[in-house]
């Protein structure tokens, strides 16, 4: 069985550190073959992780750009070499799901739907034209129960049960139970054992809400310390922030890493603070990281952290500076708070999820 996965670039997120765990593990599988075509090939460290592990062929549309109606036409030919293809966020959708409409093409296509929300479906002209472009996909895959019903009702799909699947997001829980800790002073020259560091990681969009993050931090002794893992187009927004808040050093941006596993394990609060999410990677890695994790309470997060972490109402610097003095005050309740997140990420591995995929692999090859 020949697989190809088509997304926009892998830019570090969740769903391109999704591709760069599950595309080697589906390889491993007899009798399949899996691999990548990136509209954006620009240099960045997921794509060098990928192509340094030789468990696939990576084939990149571009250098720079993924808005580019002509990727339609470059897609053309690849829908002809594969049995399946699997698709990831937008534009990759509108591009891939045009080619196959334009093809007349057998391939089976598959899309992977992994948010709550978007702007789209905000606006009426768009509502209709992802529908016409979601016609073309064989089988859409949902992560978690809130992006599984908000997709139904925005295709107006609600009885179409049999298009959809619900594969809930995995991640690699033995790596980062393996993965050892980094001194403090190694992750900035600032920090020092005394230090109380908060760790947020997730890219500087405008889903995201690192501005909490920092808000909460200036209500929060001199001695605490935000470290920011991520890029995007609102850091800048955010360093802003930091320097009117006069918060100096103790917002500490990171840029992107790759050791994010020893990361979770150095610090002693873990936040995603976010305005939405689909199934988080970056909320699942943090809940089985060993720390105690808090997250905003929105769709995607709310109903995965609830009654293992704790949660914050959306942009409430307040409570949320509160609830890590609560937590770093009352020690009990902080072990709890990690028994009970380490617990929830094991419903989550990446292997159940692999497993998943290849048996949704192998059900619509047969059809």
């Amino acid at each position: 069985m020949r697989i190809l996965h088509i997304a926009n670039s892998l830019h570090t997120g969740g769903a391109e550190k999704l591709l760069l765990e599950t595309i080697p593990r589906l390889n491993q599988e007899k009798d399949m073959t899996v691999d990548l075509l990136l509209l954006c090939g620009d240099n960045q460290p997921f794509l060098s992780l990928i192509r340094s592990l030789n468990a696939n062929r990576t084939f990149c549309l571009s250098k720079n750009r993924i808005y580019d109606p002509f990727f339609i036409f470059k897609i053309l030919p690849y829908l002809k070499k594969y049995d399946i293809v699997h698709v990831h966020l937008f534009p990759s959708l509108y591009w891939a799901g045009i080619a196959k409409f334009l093809s007349f093409s057998k391939v089976k296509m598959v899309y992977t739907e992994h948010n709550t929300t978007n702007r789209r479906r905000k606006n009426i002209v768009f509502k209709y034209l992802d529908r016409l472009v979601y016609a073309n996909f064989r089988k859409i895959i949902t992560i978690s129960p809130d992006v599984d019903k908000n997709i139904k009702i925005h295709l107006g799909a609600k009885n179409d049960s049999d298009k959809f699947i619900l594969i809930p997001n995995g991640v690699n829980i033995k790596a980062i139970d393996n993965a050892s800790p980094i001194p403090k002073s190694k992750i900035s020259p600032i920090l020092t054992d005394r230090s109380s560091v908060i760790l947020q990681v997730s890219s500087f969009t405008p889903q995201k809400d690192q501005k909490t993050v920092i808000k909460a931090l200036k209500l929060l002794p001199e001695n605490y310390f935000c470290c920011l893992v991520g890029d995007g187009p609102t850091k800048d927004e955010c360093r802003h922030l930091a320097k009117e808040l006069d918060l100096g050093d103790r917002v500490i941006f990171l840029g992107i890493r790759t050791d994010i596993n020893q990361l979770l394990k150095s610090v002693d609060f873990i936040v995603l603070s976010s305005h939405f999410e689909g199934l988080s990677l970056a909320c699942i890695e943090g809940m089985a990281s060993g720390k105690p994790f808090i997250a905003s309470d929105v769709p995607g997060l709310g109903g995965i952290v609830k009654d293992a972490g704790l949660l914050f109402p959306d942009g409430d610097s307040q409570l949320l500076a509160e609830t890590i003095m609560t937590l770093e005050q009352d020690m009990e309740l902080n072990h709890t708070v990690v028994h009970n997140c380490q617990k929830r990420a094991m419903e989550y591995d990446i292997d159940a999820m692999v497993a998943k995929m290849i048996d949704l692999y192998n059900s619509i090859s047969k059809k």
